[in-house]
Order: structure tokens, then C-alpha cells, then sequence
């Protein structure tokens, strides 16, 4: 089992819960797969294969070349002009979800992190509970409210890593919603630290711009609610992955 971080040679020490859910996720560890940890010291990411060995840093996988883009490219993605020469500007497509046939099994294990809060906030008692099952799966400790008011009162005085609102929560457009605008109005200094994230029928899942939009970090449509806890397994290393460097810098300068 790997004892230091190949990239600041930092001692890694883990409790026996840590080590037991470790061993269990490297078991489970397809042939050629890796499982991702982040260094508590350096916060630089690592890769721990069957053997819990890490691959080094400067590693060839760490310095793949980025893909090349094909010269024609740019032409493929223009805008077609209207007949009045004008620009019609086309947002990208929603991202394909074949992933969502795929077998689940294995990746409950793939992320060892701290225990974060997340409050799930759906007026369907059923819906409730399969939603907070698939978060505490990921390693969340789950609270479950119907009021919004206390939702706001709880995300107020807690710090949540993840909030799961359905549009119909306080059964009004989600424009006039209380908490949805709660959560818009936040100061970002606390609002960037929450993954918020939208259910609703009309939604297309994981479609990032349809987040952007609705002012939250990810979007779920109800038919694929079923399939919740795998979103979320490729939703949120994702952004981890993007976002991760940049909040550790803002925490760095006091942001």
C-alpha cells in the first residue's frame, strides 16, 4: 500500500476504515484501471493501481500529449448564416448518455474523501429517499427536509458539499422559488464550495450549458433519476477535475 505522495513525498496515513475502503476499491479495480486519490498534503492527484502503488509523478501517463484538434475543426463547428447574412449562433449538443447502461457495480469505492454534508430537498417521499441512498453510496452523510425555509436556515449555519434540489420542492415555477433564489443570491465566496445541483422533468442530464443557465453545477432529468448515483459518479470528479486547482488558489489568497 502506498506510505508517501510521489509529488510532495508527503507520509500518507490512513485510519482503518480509510485503509479497509481502499483495499475494497482496489479489489474491485478493473484490469488497466486506476483508482484516483487526492494527496491531503499538496492536493495533486494520483493514480493507485491493482497494487495500491501509485504511478510517479512526471509519469508518461501524466505528460500525454494533449489531443489534436482536426484542422477542420473550426469549419465543422462554424454557425451557418441565416438568409439575411446574419450569424446563428448554436449552443454545443447535450452530451451522449450510453455510460447510463452501463454496469454500475464497483464504483462506490472509487473515491475515498472526507464525510461531506448534502441536503436533499424533493417533495416526493420515495424520490427522497432513492436520492439520499445514492449520495450516502458516494460517501455522503445525507439530510433530507420538506420546508424551504429551514432548508435555507440549515444551508445558512451548515456547510453542505452538495445540495439536490427538485424544481417542484416548493411547487411553483423554479424562478419564484425561495431557496433556488437563495442559492442564486449567495455570496460566491460560500456558494462556489456547494455542488448544486437541479431535478426536473424538462432538464437533459449532465448538459452543462442548461446548468449554467439555471445557475447550478448540474442538471438531472426525472427519467434518469434511477440512474442517479452513476451521474453523479461522472459528474463530480469531472468538475473536481476542472475546478479543483482554481477554488484551491481562491482558498489560498483568503477567497
Amino acid at each position: 500500500m502506498i506510505s508517501n505522495c510521489p509529488h510532495c513525498q508527503g507520509a500518507l496515513k490512513f485510519n482503518a476504515a480509510q485503509t479497509a475502503k481502499i483495499e475494497q476499491a482496489l479489489k474491485a479495480l478493473k484490469p488497466g484501471k486506476r483508482l484516483p486519490l487526492k494527496c491531503p498534503h499538496c492536493k495533486q492527484p494520483m493514480q493507485l493501481d491493482a497494487a495500491g502503488q501509485a504511478e510517479g509523478a512526471g509519469s508518461a501517463a501524466s505528460q500525454k500529449s494533449p489531443e489534436k484538434i482536426p484542422a477542420n475543426a473550426e469549419q465543422k463547428a462554424a454557425p451557418k448564416a441565416s438568409e439575411s447574412g446574419d450569424q446563428v449562433i448554436k449552443p454545443p449538443p447535450p452530451p451522449p448518455l450510453d455510460f447510463l447502461e452501463e454496469n454500475m457495480g464497483g464504483i462506490m469505492d472509487d473515491h475515498v474523501r472526507d464525510v461531506p454534508m448534502a441536503l436533499v430537498l424533493h417533495e416526493d417521499d420515495g424520490f427522497r429517499h432513492q436520492l439520499a441512498a445514492a449520495m450516502e453510496a458516494l460517501g455522503y452523510q445525507v439530510m433530507t427536509l420538506t420546508s424551504p425555509q429551514e432548508a435555507i436556515d440549515q444551508v445558512a449555519s451548515i456547510s453542505y458539499a452538495s445540495i439536490v434540489y427538485h424544481v417542484s420542492f416548493e411547487g411553483g415555477a423554479l424562478n419564484d422559488s425561495i431557496f433556488h433564489n437563495f442559492m442564486r443570491d449567495m455570496p460566491m465566496s460560500k456558494r462556489r464550495m456547494i455542488f448544486y445541483i437541479l431535478i426536473g422533468p424538462n432538464f437533459t442530464t449532465l448538459y452543462d450549458i442548461e446548468a449554467l443557465a439555471n445557475s447550478a453545477n448540474l442538471v438531472v432529468a426525472d427519467k434518469d433519476v434511477k440512474n442517479f448515483q452513476l451521474v453523479l459518479h461522472k459528474a463530480i470528479p469531472y468538475y473536481e477535475q476542472l475546478f479543483g486547482p482554481f477554488l484551491e488558489e481562491l482558498s489560498n489568497y483568503g477567497k
